[in-house]
């Protein structure tokens, strides 16, 4: 399972790949994809504050159809469980979405260097 990282889906849904490096490309070519709920929460605040100009359901209606993309159904209180210690940032988003990966103990791509900094499976 490989779970993406906001801005990785809104790129995806752009079809700008130019911003992925090689590795990425591979990883998202094999059709395992995942995100957690929180990535649809944060596309919608991003559509609410004009940082996109498209509904998250669009863009996730999208994705499924043409990669596979697909919601993971953890157990949310063991995500926020999770969640809680992972003290090297204040954003929920980030938090949470990374806390999801982690419960897997999967891959999360991501440019966030920050992610990649405290997340030993986070790759760009």
């Amino acid at each position: 399972m490989i779970y993406l990282d906001t801005h990785v889906l809104i790129w995806l849904y752009q079809k700008d790949r130019d911003k992925f490096t090689p590795e990425t490309i591979n990883l998202i070519d094999r059709k395992e994809l995942l995100i957690s709920p929180m990535v649809e929460l944060e596309l919608e605040y991003l559509f609410e504050i004009d940082r996109i100009n498209v509904r998250s359901a669009i863009i996730l209606d999208y994705l499924k159809e043409r990669i596979g993309l697909e919601k993971c159904k953890n157990s949310f209180t063991n995500i926020i469980t999770r969640a809680k210690f992972m003290k090297w940032t204040r954003d929920p988003f980030d938090r949470i979405i990374t806390a999801q990966a982690a419960e897997n103990n999967s891959i999360l791509i991501t440019k966030d260097k920050q992610i990649r900094k405290h997340y030993s499976r986070a790759v760009w």
